[in-house]
């Protein structure tokens, strides 16, 4: 090291120790904002991203709530993330135990944008149609129809993948709204399809737990082909 770049460096750690001082920064404050810049820490529920598979959340019974709890500011907060959770992503249903929270209240929403994101055949075949915002708390769910249809479904808490899952034609779910009034919603085909999912979080169970196994797919594998392997599956909102 020449003598130039030695007083380079000394200086440097001078003006270092300078700018400590003239701060206020000791060790310790530093070593802090050190730890939590690179090691931010963990979130608490309800989480801004969704629980996966293997989180054990997933696999709790969901506990009911009082109903005079659910105009509560914690549980209608709850009801806030959920949808802002669900939008970020994508998706048209959501659970609370999928933002780490394991109580009885799942939500839907198909709307117009993402209807018209599949094609007409698409569509048609699996009986979709647009679903305003939903709430369901305490839901209970009763089939109407036990005939079973079989179609390709993916849930964000096993993201990448996807699979053939036999469900029921028909059903009627009941339960409490976010103001705490009884509702029921008759449906079939696609809404169905998305009651019965959301419910089976509700009960600890996922689509790979009634799935038609050799169907399951991971939803990018052309694209890992393509890069040679240099892919990656986000576990957060788009």
């Amino acid at each position: 090291m020449t003598i130039l770049n030695v007083y380079r460096s000394k200086s440097a750690l001078v003006y270092t120790l300078i700018f400590i001082k003239r701060h206020l920064i000791t060790f310790r404050k530093f070593r802090q904002l050190y730890t939590e810049f690179w090691f931010p820490s963990p979130s608490r529920p309800p989480y801004n991203h969704i629980c996966q598979i293997g989180d054990p959340v997933l696999r709790y019974k969901a506990e009911e709530l009082n109903a005079e709890d659910i105009k509560k500011n914690e549980i209608q907060g709850l009801l806030k993330k959920m949808r802002s959770v669900m939008h970020s992503y994508g998706s048209f249903g959501l659970a609370a135990p999928q933002v780490g929270v394991p109580l009885s209240i799942f939500i839907v929403e198909f709307s117009e944008k993402i209807y018209e994101e599949f094609s007409p055949e698409i569509r048609k075949s699996r009986e979709m149609a647009i679903i305003p915002f939903k709430v369901f708390i305490n839901p209970e769910l009763k089939i109407t129809n036990y005939e079973k249809v079989c179609f390709p479904e993916a849930c964000e808490s096993v993201r990448g993948f996807s699979a053939d899952v036999p469900r029921y034609r028909e059903v009627l779910v009941t339960g409490l709204s976010a103001e705490g009034k009884p509702v029921s919603w008759q449906v079939s085909g696609w809404a169905a399809r998305i009651v019965q999912h959301e419910m089976d979080h509700l009960s600890g169970r996922l689509y790979t737990d009634i799935m038609v196994r050799s169907t399951f797919t991971c939803t990018c594998w052309d694209k890992v082909n393509r890069t040679g392997g240099r892919i990656y599956v986000p576990f957060s909102p788009k």
